[in-house]
C-alpha cells in the first residue's frame, strides 16, 4: 500500500473579516470568507476550494478512465456549482453539481457515446474527492456527450 502525504501552511493574522493565506506544493492564494456570507471575498474560499478538489479530482479521473478505455475525444470540459445553504446560522455544504461535457471525435460510434456516458458516471463514484464527500454533500451530474 502507498500512502501520499500533501501538507498545507496557512495564516490568518486577524479576525473573521480579516484576510489569510495558504500554501500547499504549487498553491498559493489568500483566502477570505466570500461576501455572500458578508466576508471580504479577498482570494478564494473554503467552499470553492472544496468545488475546485471535487471538479479537478473529477475531470482527472474521466480523462484517465477515457485513456484506459481507448475512448477518443476531441474536448472535455466542464462547469460545476456548488451549492451551501444557510439556515438559522448553520452553514452547510449541500451539493456539488458537475457539468462535463464530451466531445467524441468525428466518426465516434453510438457504442462509444454510450461508453462515455457510462464512464462518465463511473469517474463521479471512483474519484478519491468524491468518495471523502459522500454521505455528506450529494454529488449530481448533468452529463453531455456530442460527437464531433
Amino acid at each position: 500500500m502507498a500512502e501520499h502525504s500533501f501538507h498545507l501552511k496557512a495564516n490568518w493574522p486577524g479576525l473573521r473579516n480579516d484576510v489569510g493565506t495558504i500554501e500547499a506544493g504549487n498553491l498559493v492564494t489568500k483566502v477570505s470568507i466570500p461576501p455572500e456570507m458578508d466576508g471580504p471575498g479577498v482570494g478564494t474560499n473554503p467552499d470553492e476550494m472544496l468545488l475546485g478538489a471535487a471538479a479537478t479530482c473529477y475531470i482527472i479521473t474521466l480523462a484517465a478512465m477515457m485513456e484506459r478505455s481507448k475512448l477518443d475525444k476531441a474536448d472535455l470540459t466542464m462547469t460545476s456549482e456548488g451549492i451551501v445553504d444557510v439556515t438559522k446560522g448553520i452553514i452547510t455544504y449541500k451539493k456539488i453539481i458537475h457539468r462535463p461535457e464530451i466531445v467524441l471525435n468525428q466518426g465516434a460510434s453510438e457504442k462509444d457515446e454510450e461508453l462515455a456516458y457510462k464512464l462518465a458516471e463511473k469517474a463521479e463514484r471512483s474519484c478519491m474527492i468524491s468518495r471523502a464527500i459522500q454521505g455528506n454533500v450529494e454529488v449530481e451530474l448533468e452529463v453531455h456527450v456530442e460527437v464531433e
